[in-house]
């Protein structure tokens, strides 16, 4: 029997869509970059494509298929396919206030609130109901709604610690209204924090389509090429999930891109702790790798206009990259970028728009394989400064994502890596592994299935707290799908809480491990996996 070994990661960007294989050993087997589509899914398609020609005979040995996606960034900030959301919070009479949604884009609030909901409910910190549950308010608030909404999303004040009332809600919603509507729960999205939790946990409502169409586009080509492989997508964390995982919780996917490229930057570099830097077309994204993982924000996330606090990695975005426009009037280069179309528009490969990719090239021999046309003094001058201000921009970056902490190596990756310099300040070297340029789909490829939970707990009582999120963060992460029997718990946080009524902290605890491994021999393995395809 042949053994499959094979994995094959797929990171969808703004202006490439790359693809690789890797074996059993973590070795780079087959590698493309495509230009990524309209649609995105022709990308995936043609990558998927390339990689497979390029196996030949072996395709039999791919088992799994890993995909990170802009598909839930692109809806929210394009506000398309976006579906309407009856919002319940349970709190009244507290957070009055503050109404759900608020802060939102008027035109983003306007596209995905249906109606929402003050209901009796919720706790205090210490465990304390604020008032008692009113399941009428909630049924009288639906059939209002007169079935004009596609999701529910449900937040308690305090749910992340008490989420018994949600889960409540949730099972009222499915029974008065019907099991196929979804229902999103803040204590499964995201931490404490009210608002910014209600904000995640309505995207995630209102991006169940798009996940839907994107899990069913991602089986279809996988089909399409004939592959017995499980598919799954990669989460925020730099951690996978199932796909069945990935279509209730999208918003857990927003992170994807730049988590799979600093874990594929670890991997291919041997790094534990180092800061990356990826270079994209459009722009470069730096992160810093600490213990294999990325680090997380501890800040609210803005994704396009709303403030969440789901995980994310702690991320700065620069609009540097290869396709970056040089304005050669003042020698800068702008924000704007010829994205996938840099192919037919750099001065470098015959078109009139001068970019970051043809400054590279200026004082190179070749860059991308291809040398520059003859240029004016005027032009190479304006090329010149536009990349050493890009350059200043990049090594600034870096010293402010180091925090201070001196001896770091500089991780280079991505398709214009050949932006950064030899020497960066504030970095102990430069290093660019081989095939850094698909790094981002190397991290799919690799990543493991992951859950986290948060509690909130006396001081007295934080022993059984992080047994408890403990629990129920390895739960999760076979949910996710990780192997039972080698998942385990990779980081706890504790942090105090201040102005409770008593000593009380915060305990935060992630777990993760390597995919369940699918015997296809075993009619019950199979039936048991049936989710991931």
């Amino acid at each position: 029997m042949t053994a499959r070994e094979l994995s094959v990661g797929v990171d969808v960007g703004g202006t490439n869509t790359d693809a690789v294989v890797l074996d059993g050993r973590g070795g780079v087997v087959a590698w493309t970059k495509q230009p990524t589509t309209a649609d995105v899914t022709g990308g995936i398609r043609a990558a998927l494509a390339a990689v497979m020609r390029a196996v030949g005979d072996r395709r039999d040995e791919v088992s799994r298929v890993m995909l990170g996606t802009t598909h839930a960034t692109n809806a929210i900030v394009r506000r398309r396919d976006l579906g309407r959301i009856a919002v319940v919070r349970l709190g009244a009479p507290a957070s009055s206030q503050h109404p759900s949604l608020v802060g939102w884009p008027s035109d983003l609030r306007e596209t995905v609130l249906a109606g929402s909901l003050l209901a009796g409910g919720g706790h205090l910190v210490d465990g304390y109901p604020i008032s008692p549950l009113d399941p009428g308010a909630v049924r009288r608030f639906l059939d209002g709604l007169a079935g004009r909404f596609d999701a529910v999303a449900v937040c308690g004040i305090f749910g992340p610690s008490f989420p018994e009332q949600e889960l409540e809600v949730a099972a009222l919603v499915h029974d008065h209204v019907g099991v196929d509507v979804p229902v999103s729960l803040s204590h499964e999205i995201g931490p404490l924090g009210l608002l910014e939790r209600e904000n995640a946990t309505v995207l995630n409502a209102a991006l169940h389509q798009v996940a839907k169409d994107v899990t069913s586009a991602l089986v279809t080509v996988v089909d399409e090429e004939g592959l017995d492989a499980s598919t799954f997508f990669a989460q925020n964390d730099g951690t996978l999930m199932a796909l069945d995982y990935a279509a209730r919780y999208p918003v857990l996917s927003i992170g994807s891109g730049p988590a799979n490229s600093i874990r594929g930057a670890a991997r291919l570099s041997g790094a534990d702790d180092a800061i990356i830097v990826d270079v994209g077309g459009t722009t470069s994204d730096l992160g810093v790798l600490t213990g294999g993982f990325p680090r997380e924000s501890t800040l609210p996330r803005e994704i396009g206009g709303v403030r969440t606090n789901f995980r994310m990695p702690d991320l700065l975005s620069l609009g540097v990259g290869g396709g970056s426009i040089v304005d050669l009037e003042r020698g800068v280069p702008l924000a704007d970028s010829v994205g996938h179309r840099i192919t037919e528009e750099a001065l470098l490969f015959g078109g009139a728009t001068a970019t970051l990719t043809d400054a590279a090239a200026v004082g190179a021999s070749a860059v991308a394989g291809r040398e520059l046309p003859p240029l004016d003094r005027a032009t190479r001058t304006a090329l010149e400064g536009a990349l050493a201000i890009a350059r200043d921009r990049i090594e600034s970056a870096v010293e402010r994502m180091s925090l201070g902490r001196v001896g770091l190596p500089l991780v280079v990756v991505g398709g214009g890596g050949f932006l950064v310099p030899d020497a960066v300040p504030g970095a102990s070297e430069v290093v660019r592994p081989p095939r850094g340029d698909v790094a981002n789909a190397v991290g799919a490829a690799i990543a493991l299935a992951g859950g986290r939970a948060d509690l909130m707990c006396d001081v007295a009582d934080r022993a059984g707290a992080v047994e408890t999120a403990s629990r129920q963060a390895v739960d999760r992460a076979i949910q996710a799908g990780a192997d039972p029997r080698a998942v385990e718990v990779v980081d706890v946080l504790e942090t105090p809480v201040s102005y409770s009524s008593r000593p009380t902290v915060k305990v935060s605890v992630k777990a993760a491990g390597p995919l369940a491994r699918i015997d296809r021999t075993n009619p019950a393995a199979l039936s048991a996996t049936e989710g991931t395809r």
